[in-house]
């Protein structure tokens, strides 16, 4: 199998995991946005995410000299092991469903940046004692601090952003029972008159509502952050217990026991992942929740709007997550947590791709950089703090 064996491979690892995991959601939100239901992009995304984790495990698991490789460890008694590495799996996979009802209520940038920050804070903590503290702490937790800063950042550009929403939508007596009559003739009526309504504007908002699968005008957001809060929980635990499978801290597999190595512990991680996620959303595609639409599974097989999309991500967030684990075992599992940073990404296409931010206010801006500028010093602390696991 092919190991990392320096620390600029590892941080070369974690920079590119960064921009993976990075872009995955802003696609995940382009197809929720263009009216797919969430249950058909996810079904298709955890086919893709799977069929990574087996090219990685068939190829940088079975090349080079070190031993034991992929196929060897398959018939290997390391269920102890195996079971950390499916639990990982289990909460990813929470983590990553939740988050996509997520972005609908409170959009791609605060649900990223909550949600990472929650990660970094909780799971990088973890991750230093079972290292056995390989990563230097004076670094590495002043890095975490960056996170717990970005994150108040992030909730203030939330707050200010909806209150700019709310600024601009003020024509409307009641957005939870505005009619079809009231969009069109409403005062965002001449900007819709236009043609496409311009990002940023209250046309822009309606037509987006009109658009998208999850409608949230009338919703509490409390329901998006409560989602979004729990989510970060689901992310905080998954890279411990991926830890734990690859380096048997707690000394569960026996005497002579090879430990997993990274692409056997991701094969059955992303095992675990997807057949959760093909339940689940299953169960949602005829019991919907938020007030989806109800679907079926032949419908799913025959909605191929925004699929090749939704493979897409699939396969970025899969490579992402090998590559950050490949980065973690060189370096340490807290350095790598760097790569959950990835609302520099996501803030990124969301204003590409989105809108979001466009015509808001001043102070919206101030606190959106400053949140970027928090991230970009996490990143570079975090990273600077990678030590060389013997």
């Amino acid at each position: 199998m092919y190991m990392i064996e320096s620390k600029g491979g590892a941080i070369s690892c974690m920079l590119l995991a960064l921009f993976f995991l990075g872009t995955w959601p802003a696609i995940m939100t382009l197809t929720e946005r263009r009216g797919r239901l969430p249950q058909h992009t996810y079904l298709d995304y955890t086919i893709t995410n799977l069929l990574a984790a087996v090219i990685i495990a068939f190829t940088l698991g079975q090349i080079g000299p070190s031993r034991p490789n992929f196929t060897t460890q398959l018939s290997q008694d390391n269920w102890q092991s195996v079971m950390f590495a499916m639990a990982g799996g289990i909460v990813l996979s929470l983590g990553n469903l939740a988050t996509q009802y997520a972005w609908a209520f409170v959009g791609l940038s605060v649900t990223e940046v909550i949600t990472a920050s929650i990660t970094v804070v909780i799971g990088t903590t973890l991750n230093y004692f079972l290292d056995d503290r390989i990563n230097r702490a004076e670094v590495l937790f002043p890095g975490v601090a960056c996170f717990l800063i970005a994150v108040c950042f992030g909730s203030a550009v939330h707050r200010s952003n909806a209150a700019d929403n709310k600024s601009k939508l003020q024509g409307f007596k009641s957005l939870e029972t505005t009619s079809s009559f009231q969009i069109e003739t409403g005062p965002a009526d001449s900007d819709l008159a236009k043609g496409k309504a311009k990002e940023g504007t209250a046309a822009y908002l309606i037509e987006l509502e009109k658009q998208r699968a999850i409608k949230v005008f009338g919703k509490r957001t409390i329901i998006g952050l409560a989602i979004t809060f729990f989510a970060g929980i689901c992310f905080s635990l998954f890279s411990p217990a991926f830890n734990l499978a690859t380096n048997d801290q707690w000394h569960t597999l026996k005497h002579g026991v090879p430990k997993l190595n990274v692409y056997t512990a991701f094969f059955y991680f992303s095992i675990s992942a997807f057949v959760l996620a093909l339940i689940l959303n299953i169960r949602f595609l005829y019991w919907p929740i938020l007030g989806l639409p109800r679907s079926s599974f032949k419908a799913y097989l025959n909605d191929w709007n925004g699929r090749g999309w939704s493979f897409l991500a699939g396969f970025l967030c899969g490579f992402g997550n090998g590559l950050q684990f490949m980065g973690g075992q060189a370096a340490g599992y807290a350095a790598a947590d760097a790569v959950q940073a990835l609302p520099l990404v996501s803030t990124f296409w969301g204003i590409l791709l989105f809108g979001e931010y466009r015509r808001s206010s001043r102070r919206t801006y101030v606190l959106l950089i400053s949140m970027l500028f928090m991230f970009i010093v996490a990143v570079a602390v975090l990273m600077a703090s990678s030590g060389h696991r013997k």
